[in-house]
């Protein structure tokens, strides 16, 4: 591990770093996941992710072989503290770099399907064209569903109440306001604290442990303001507390889909009507249920990504801090 080459994006504002050839096993992505939680990848996710060559915000992904020739390849999704199961602005930016790369053929005008196998299943990046240009991505995701509804929980700023929702990954929700807060960067810190706070008191809530247990627990925490309504549907501004505290500068793909779950299963969001996400930053998304299985809703959730820059990292082999560090 002396030389990596990746390409940066970002989606709405949130970083995602592409590694090519990195070293992953398994049959499946989500065994490549459970095998990269230690060893060699496990090494690399902290070299490229970790300072001094990135941040305790950052976000990449390690591009695998697909599970089988359906898909057009495969993703092992990382941030400083692991392997995250789904990262739906991730699948956007690898949707418009398999594009732009020539991976996956494209038209000048329309629309190309991007496949892509990540650790809760198959999504699709749906890439729009015109005149030879991307103009957004639209995220298909896995089937995403309730947990739970309601759940009482003693914090430092008082009692809440919790919902509990799968969009590839569990997260918990609350309304900011519930704890006394606004989604705005003046709130940056205590949003921060009590993300953390709410993730772990429920993380090993029986609610938030799946079938699978490799998708158990509570990822991240989705904190809500709510803004009314536009002439299409809701509109909510939140921001994403995931992993051990990293902020989602995004308004977050997965965590988006969990709130289209949420909000179709309350009746606030109509099978015909479009949310209208923002971030904290003031970026957005819109999201819509695109079908209703027996598992769930399926959500679609339209963004944009754009490249950033190509880097080469190298490490001196004298480096004491190959494995880079954390001051969160």
């Amino acid at each position: 591990m002396t030389r990596w080459r990746t390409e940066d994006w970002h989606t709405a504002g949130e970083p995602f770093r592409i590694v090519l050839d990195a070293p992953t096993e398994g049959a499946t992505v989500a065994e490549r996941r459970v095998e990269a939680m230690t060893g060699r990848a496990d090494a690399l996710r902290r070299f490229l992710c970790l300072e001094p060559r990135g941040h305790d915000d950052m976000y990449g992904g390690f591009v695998t072989p697909p599970d089988d020739d359906a898909a057009d390849f495969g993703v092992l999704f990382w941030h400083k503290d692991g392997f995250s199961t789904a990262c739906g602005h991730g699948t956007m930016a690898l949707g418009a770099w398999a594009v732009r790369t020539g991976r996956v053929a494209a038209p000048d005008d329309g629309e190309a399907v991007v496949t892509i196998d990540v650790p809760s299943g198959r999504v699709q990046a749906r890439v729009q064209r015109s005149a030879g240009r991307t103009t957004g991505v639209v995220f298909r995701n896995v089937p995403s569903r309730i947990l739970a509804t309601g759940l009482p929980l003693e914090t430092s700023r008082g009692s809440v109440e919790v919902d509990l929702v799968f969009g590839g990954a569990v997260y918990a929700t609350l309304p900011a306001a519930a704890l006394g807060l606004e989604v705005t960067s003046a709130h940056t810190t205590d949003l921060i604290r009590l993300g953390r706070e709410i993730k772990w008191a429920l993380n090993d809530h029986p609610e938030a442990q799946l079938a699978d247990d490799r998708l158990s627990g509570v990822y991240g925490t989705i904190l809500v303001d709510d803004l009314g309504r536009t002439d299409a549907g809701p509109w909510q501004r939140n921001v994403t507390v995931f992993a051990d505290g990293e902020v989602d500068r995004s308004p977050c793909g997965s965590g988006t889909a969990a709130r289209v779950a949420l909000l179709a299963h309350s009746g606030e969001l109509a099978d015909d009507e479009v949310l209208t996400h923002d971030s904290i930053i003031g970026t957005r998304f819109r999201a819509r249920v695109a079908e209703r299985t027996a598992d769930g809703v399926v959500p679609e959730i339209t963004g944009e990504a754009y490249r950033v820059g190509a880097c080469e990292f190298e490490l001196d082999p004298d480096d004491p801090l190959a494995e880079g560090f954390s001051l969160r």
